[in-house]
């Protein structure tokens, strides 16, 4: 596959472009508003050859991005974190038109977490749901788009739940609640939890990162299921099949 890498000069971007290279594809080009040697400073520059656009950037420049591959037919896997509704709106406007592949965490260690915490919501209905993330002292956006995919996820089998983001002063829990709580200390990669409570047990679920590589690794897999679908909004679950 011919690759553009967008974000680039980022941590996630440089481990997406030493994949790419390292698995024997072509990185058509490296694309960082930072420009600097080696680097593309925007989408428009680069008109050469590509199959897919893999992006790490930011989520401001989404309209961008989606103009850029609708303009250009090309596949995109959107891995940033942080849309806004109407950001988020842009890529599903833009998936009309294109294959895109979206997802808040590119594990496909984590695509399984969610996928057995919807059947965990699915059969323990009536018990307490408590979500825990941590990561990094850099991280920007709390709480994670992952710790919010796993609250979809349990949303999914319990349309009245509310989300409690944290907890302080005196009030009692309520039954339908669905409590994130987000840390961020030191260097920490990406942890999550979940744990599904009653009065006489407790089940916890947990994905632990260890290497950002794991995060390069399924956008580099995503991109390559992205190739040739036709236009659509795709997501982990598609990746994962049945």
């Amino acid at each position: 596959m011919n690759i553009i890498v967008n974000g680039a000069a980022g941590r996630m971007g440089q481990q997406v472009c030493r994949l790419v290279e390292a698995e024997g594809h072509t990185l058509a080009a490296a694309v960082d508003r930072s420009g600097g040697e080696g680097f593309v400073s925007s989408l428009a520059e680069y008109t050469g050859p590509a199959d897919v656009v893999i992006d790490f950037s930011n989520h401001a420049g989404v309209g961008e991005l989606v103009d850029y591959c609708v303009s250009r037919g090309l596949p995109l896997v959107a891995a940033t974190t942080g849309y806004t509704p109407e950001e988020f709106a842009k890529l599903e406007a833009g998936a009309k038109k294109i294959a895109i592949f979206q997802s808040y965490n590119m594990s496909v260690g984590v695509a399984l977490l969610a996928r057995l915490v919807k059947q965990a919501a699915a059969i323990f209905g009536g018990c307490d749901v408590e979500i825990v993330e941590a990561h990094h002292n850099r991280k920007v956006d709390a709480p994670s788009g992952t710790a919010l995919m796993l609250a979809d996820a349990v949303k999914s089998q319990r349309p009245d739940a509310e989300y409690v983001y944290g907890r302080s002063g005196q009030h009692k829990r309520q039954p339908n609640e669905i409590g994130i709580h987000s840390l961020r200390m030191g260097n920490v990669v990406g942890e999550h939890e979940v744990i599904f409570a009653t009065d006489n047990q407790t089940i916890t679920l947990k994905h632990q990162a260890h290497d950002r590589a794991l995060f390069a690794e399924g956008a580099l897999t995503a991109a390559g299921f992205l190739v040739g679908q036709p236009a659509g909004f795709y997501h982990m679950d598609d990746l994962l099949g049945p």
